[in-house]
């Protein structure tokens, strides 16, 4: 999930000195990128961004459009709504990752993207964790037990899913996989 070490955050807000603090505040520690509408936010949203931090009430597309649009996309990437508009039950069907009410203090927007870049990169272990279950499960019906036995592709994809289960069992510290 996570390019090259460093996680790629998107900023989104139509305040631009507020989007730029977040920027700021954020710009050490991860790739920065800003956007200042939905339709500019649409057009920098791909598989390279790991995180977005969203305004909900925007001039043009609001925040839950844009998140919708996303969502429509199928980018696995994390939203974090920031926003001054108090949640109401209408968050229940809206795919964000967390939800902040502003105003935000830097080190709040430091400890909740570390989160959701890290519920992602668990999520890339559960996912890998799944499809090579898979390739086990259908290796075992087409092939008897004596070539599996022999095969040492099969015994490291065995390894791996072993690797893998131990992860998501402590909790996936550590579980960032760039194989």
């Amino acid at each position: 999930m996570v390019r090259g070490g460093v996680a790629t955050v998107l900023v989104v807000d139509d305040d631009e000195a507020v989007a730029d603090v977040y920027a700021s505040q954020l710009s050490e520690s991860y790739d920065v990128l800003t956007a200042y509408d939905g339709e500019s936010a649409l057009e920098q949203v791909t598989e390279d961004v790991d995180v977005v931090l969203l305004d909900r009430r925007m001039h043009g597309l609001s925040g839950r459009e844009v998140l919708e649009r996303i969502r429509g996309r199928d980018i696995d990437c994390g939203v974090v709504m920031v926003t001054a508009v108090d949640p109401g039950f209408d968050i229940v069907d809206m795919g964000f990752d967390d939800y902040l009410l502003k105003p935000v203090e830097g080190a709040e927007l430091q400890s909740v993207v570390a989160e959701t870049v890290n519920r992602l990169d668990k999520r890339a272990v559960v996912r890998e964790y799944h499809a090579l279950s898979a390739k086990v499960a259908t290796l075992r019906v087409e092939k008897n037990p004596a070539e599996l036995e022999e095969s040492d592709e099969y015994q490291r994809l065995l390894d791996r899913v072993d690797d893998l289960e131990a992860r998501i069992e402590a909790g996936g510290d550590g579980a960032r996989s760039d194989s």
